[in-house]
C-alpha cells in the first residue's frame, strides 16, 4: 500500500478502537494456531485487506466497538490518524496471506511463523498500546518522505 494521501481517506478514530479490534484479532490468530485452520486465517486476510486497500469502516469489530463498547465507556477527545492504523492492517494482510499460504500448501511451518508473527504485533497492540505496523509508518514516513507525503 503506497504511502501517500491517498490512504488517510478514512477520518481519525478513538485508538481505544483498533486496540479493541486487535484483542478480537489476537484471539482469531490463536484459534488459528491452535488449530491450523487456513479458512479462519483466509477470512481474517480478507478483513485486513478490506481494512488496509478500502476503508477501516469495514472492519466488523470497530461496528462493535461503536455501538456496543463505546456508549458505555468514558468518551474521549484523543483521536489517531487513520494512515498508519490502514497501514498496519496492511502489513498484517502481508502476514496473514503468507500464512494462508503456509498453511494450504501443506507449508505448515511457514503458516506457523507467519501467523505467529502477526499474532505477536496484534497481542502488542491489544495489551500495551504498541502498532508495530503504524511505528513502521512512522519510521518510513521520517526517513523516506518522499514516499510519505504527496508530491
Amino acid at each position: 500500500m503506497p504511502l501517500t494521501a491517498t490512504a488517510t481517506k478514512d477520518a481519525p478514530v478513538d485508538p481505544r478502537g483498533p486496540r479493541f479490534s486487535a484483542w478480537i484479532t489476537t484471539a482469531i490468530l490463536a484459534v488459528v494456531l491452535l488449530t491450523g485452520s487456513w479458512r479462519l486465517l483466509a477470512a481474517q486476510t480478507v478483513l485486513f485487506a478490506m481494512c488496509a486497500f478500502i476503508s477501516l469502516k469495514l472492519n466488523p469489530w470497530g461496528h462493535v466497538y461503536r455501538f456496543a463498547v463505546q456508549p458505555r465507556i468514558t468518551p474521549t477527545t484523543e483521536r489517531e490518524e487513520a494512515a498508519p492504523l490502514r497501514f498496519a492492517q496492511g502489513v498484517g494482510f502481508v502476514f496473514a496471506l503468507i500464512g494462508t499460504i503456509g498453511y494450504t500448501t501443506g507449508l505448515t511451518a511457514l503458516g506457523v511463523v507467519a501467523t505467529s508473527a502477526a499474532l505477536v504485533a496484534a497481542l502488542l497492540n491489544a495489551a500495551l498500546g504498541l502498532c508495530l505496523g503504524c511505528e513502521l509508518f512512522l519510521l518510513l514516513r521520517r526517513h523516506a518522505p518522499a514516499l510519505a507525503r504527496p508530491q
